[in-house]
Parts: C-alpha cells; structure tokens; sequence
C-alpha cells in the first residue's frame, strides 16, 4: 500500500483525505497547528458560506484565471458539493443573495468535524502540532520533532498568507523558491483598501456602511455594500474588485474606483427627479427627492468639486460616478484571502508539481483569485476532490 503525505489541514487538504481510497492508500495529515480546520472555522464567524448557487458558467465567471480553475469546477461543481454535505449529514440551504449555508441548526464546528470524522474512519493519520520544516538533502520531507519522513506521494495544502493566527502564514514560500519552483510574493485579497479622507468627513462618518451601490475599477462592476474606516473602505462591494485595484496599485501606485450611488436608476431618472423638484437647495433635494443619506451626499461633497455640485448635471453625473482615489491595500494578515502563490505554470493538469517528483500543490497556496460568496471554499474543495479522483484512479 502507497503512503501519502499530506501537508496542511485546510478545506483542501481535508476534502482530498476524505476521498482518498483507503484500500489503495495509507494517508497521514501533517498540520502545524492544534487541529485541523482552523480557517475554516474562522471563515464561519460571519456564516459558514459553503459554496454559491449559481450555474456552473456564472460559477466559473468569477474565478481568476478561470480557464485554471474551470476544470477543477465542472468536476466537482456547487450542486455536487452540496449533495454531498447532505450525504454527510450537513443538509444546506441558498440564501437570498445564493450564498449557500449549512442548516442553522448546525454549527461550523459541527460541519468541520463531519468532514474530519470521514478521514479518520477510513484510518486516516492526523499528526497535529507537527511543522513541516523542508527537505532533507535525500529529499524526505523534514518535520519539528520528528524523523524525516519518505512518502510515496506528497500533497502540499499550505494555505495563503492571510489571518496567520490560523497557520496560514505564507512561510513556505522561500522552501518552494529554493527547490526552483517559481511562486509569486503574497498580496492582501478580499480586504480594505486606503482612501484619504478630509477629516471631518472621517469624524463624522467612521464605521457607517453605505448601502445598495455599485462600485467600478476600469470595465469590472460589482455591486453590494461598503463600510467607511479610518483607513479607507472595506465591503463585499470591493472585494470582487480587489485583484484588478491590487494590479493598478502595483503598476501605478494608486487606483481610481466609481461608486454609483443609485445603480438602480438612470441618469435620465435621476436628472428628471432633480428637475421635478419644488426645492431650491441643492442638498435638499438630494435627501428628499434623490433619497440620498447623509453619508452619501458628504461623498459627493468631499469628491466634487463647488462647480459640479451646483450643476444639475454635472451632480447627477457625479451621483452615478463618484470618484474616489485608492492609496493602498489593507495589511495582508487582515484580508480574507491573498493574491500570489506558486504559478500555475509549476504543475501539471492534475496539479502535480513539475520540479518536485511525486509531489502536488492545491489550495489556496496557488495563484488563483476568488471572491467572497463561498467562491474561495468550493474552489479548494473541488480541487481536493479532483485530485483524489486522480489518485485513486492511478493508484
């Protein structure tokens, strides 16, 4: 019987396990933290989104580059990984915004376990506090503590470099860099991004969301909500966008969004309502005939100019475009996921690695984008699952 090694214990390393075929394989998990799981189980804080419940195209769409990941999906897709959480005991439910849940009934601890329970009645080793450290000069796997460990096959599910209290800290980075393998400088996704406030709009606003936008960096779109901070804005509005921004920011050290405030209307309908109004103050009608709330009409005012403000239409083109100048991107260790990782170009079509023999990579620790909305844990899962078809097929 084949020993595998698999290293990290995120979705991705927990989904392959859990595929694994135990009469082919003799599986050990190596994890440097005290249990399994424990992004998993902090990306649950909030809702434990699961997946997104969209067709596979739309699915797909959101993924960057999605011509990678597009394999991975149509193999395991939102609707397999959700028929087989139910399997499991963990039935699912979409939500209004599709984003799908467990039962609210069920806890994210609860879903982790499932999973985790699954390997080990198949006599899946999980060795926890167990660091992998590199490679000896035979090429066995070095771990704190132990005896160097010579596997059949290695899976390595090290993770990003986000949220580092869960193990995920991007430290592998320079082992894989020294081995040849070329992997991309970690960078904050899914995260807040800087803007320079005036002072009083920042004392007066600090902490409020702004709510049902439209939000635009070049040709991408996204719409949702965002949240004012000192720093700048965060939200599922930027999010989406937070590959494209990181892009511009590297090449030109800045970026410049649009927020449309009123992404239902047209200017048309807005310039009618202006006109329509028996009001003479311009800030006025914004509240009372735009509907627009305090938080929005102080926008318009620190980002137009007086000329624009008091022109019709150049305010209603402002309503549907404001904007606003991005300085920097949040601290890594806060954002929900990183850009960078090991290039896509370093494995094969069944993510094997080309440098190391008898090694594969998968998760989060490759260089592909996923927004929020469940996108990031089906990615990881489909992966998981893809490759332990791979293996039980060549076992």
């Amino acid at each position: 019987m084949k020993k595998i090694a698999i290293i990290g214990g995120g979705a991705a390393a927990l989904m392959l396990a859990a595929q694994l075929d135990a009469t082919k394989y003799q599986v050990t998990v190596y994890e440097k933290k005290k249990t399994v799981g424990r992004k998993f189980l902090v990306a649950g804080e909030g809702g434990l989104n699961l997946t997104y419940n969209s067709s596979v195209e739309e699915l797909i769409h959101h993924y960057s580059p999605s011509q990678f990941m597009s394999p991975f999906i149509r193999q395991f897709t939102n609707e397999d990984l959700m028929r087989w959480f139910n399997t499991i005991g963990v039935p699912a439910f979409t939500g209004s915004s599709k984003r799908v849940f467990p039962d609210l009934t069920i806890k994210p601890i609860t879903v982790l376990n499932k999973i985790v329970d699954i390997s080990s009645k198949k006599g899946v080793q999980f060795k926890l506090n167990t660091k992998w450290t590199g490679w000896s000069k035979e090429g066995h796997l070095c771990f704190e503590g132990l005896e160097s460990v010579q596997p059949d096959i290695v899976v390595f599910a090290l993770g990003g470099a986000s949220w580092k209290v869960t193990g995920s800290d991007g430290a592998w980075r320079e082992l894989f860099v020294e081995r040849g393998v070329a992997v991309h400088p970690f960078r904050a996704a899914n995260c807040a991004f800087g803007v320079d406030w005036d002072n009083n709009f920042i004392a007066a606003h600090e902490g409020k969301p702004i709510k049902n936008i439209a939000l635009s960096h070049k040709t991408h779109r996204s719409m949702g909500e965002l949240v004012v901070s000192e720093f700048g804005l965060e939200g599922n509005a930027i999010y989406p966008l937070s590959q494209k921004i990181q892009d511009s920011l590297q090449t030109t050290g800045s970026a410049l969004i649009h927020l449309d405030l009123k992404p239902t209307m047209t200017p048309e309908q807005l310039a009618t309502k202006y006109r329509n109004s028996r009001r003479t103050n311009v800030t006025d009608i914004l509240k009372e005939d735009l509907n627009l709330d305090r938080l929005s009409i102080s926008l318009l005012k620190q980002f137009s100019d007086r000329e624009t403000y008091l022109n019709p239409d150049l305010l209603v083109a402002s309503i549907k475009s404001v904007p606003i100048t991005v300085t920097a991107a949040g601290e890594m260790d806060e954002a929900i996921s990183t850009l960078g990782g090991i290039d896509l170009d370093e494995v094969d079509d069944n993510l094997q690695l080309k440098n190391i023999p008898d090694s594969y990579a998968i998760g989060e620790m490759l260089d592909w984008y996923a927004p929020t909305g469940g996108y990031l844990l089906q990615g990881c899962f489909s992966m998981g699952y893809v490759l332990a078809r791979h293996l039980n097929e060549i076992g």
